[in-house]
């Protein structure tokens, strides 16, 4: 189920951007102390961000943002598109929640925002978000370095074929 964060998932938030293997490919692990004083009692509350919940308990979160026009990476002029995001506690890897959760954002999205195509950007290296991205319907637009490594963008158009790389 997706849903609003809620003060019982702050826990859940420190252990996700504290977690070694979450950030393996967003830059590392933040320190735990640095986040049980910088999160906030109600973490992530804010439209676009969505807590994916199992049985009452939160084990991953998915985004739709804007994707900033400075960023490489955009197939409209001005850039600005919705960019979809997700991170899932690595006890929930493996068992399709973050491809049942990203599935759901999507759909959500198309309904609210229909005909606007959704980007994606990971590092190529990560494989599982590769394999996912082409699952969820995302088709490469292009490559670029950033971060120190190669990235690989795709876009969504809902199976509609109305954005272009």
């Amino acid at each position: 189920m997706l849903r609003a964060s809620e003060a019982r998932d702050r826990t859940a938030f420190v252990d996700l951007f504290a977690s070694p293997e979450v950030g393996t490919y967003i830059g590392g692990p933040r320190p735990r102390d640095e986040l049980e004083r910088a999160v906030p009692e109600v973490p992530g509350r804010r439209p676009g961000l969505f807590v994916a919940d199992l049985d009452g308990v939160m084990i991953g979160m998915v985004t739709l943002d804007r994707r900033a026009p400075e960023r490489p990476g955009h197939v409209r002029p001005g850039g600005a598109e919705a960019e979809l995001g997700y991170l899932f506690l690595p006890e929930a890897w493996g068992h399709g929640y973050a491809a049942e959760a990203c599935a759901a954002a999507l759909d959500w999205f198309a309904h609210a925002r229909p005909g606007e195509p959704v980007v994606l950007c990971t590092q190529t290296a990560n494989a599982r978000a590769l394999r996912l991205a082409v699952k969820l319907g995302f088709r490469e637009a292009g490559r670029f370095e950033e971060y120190g490594a190669e990235q690989w963008f795709g876009v969504w158009d809902g199976g509609r074929g109305a954005a272009s790389a």
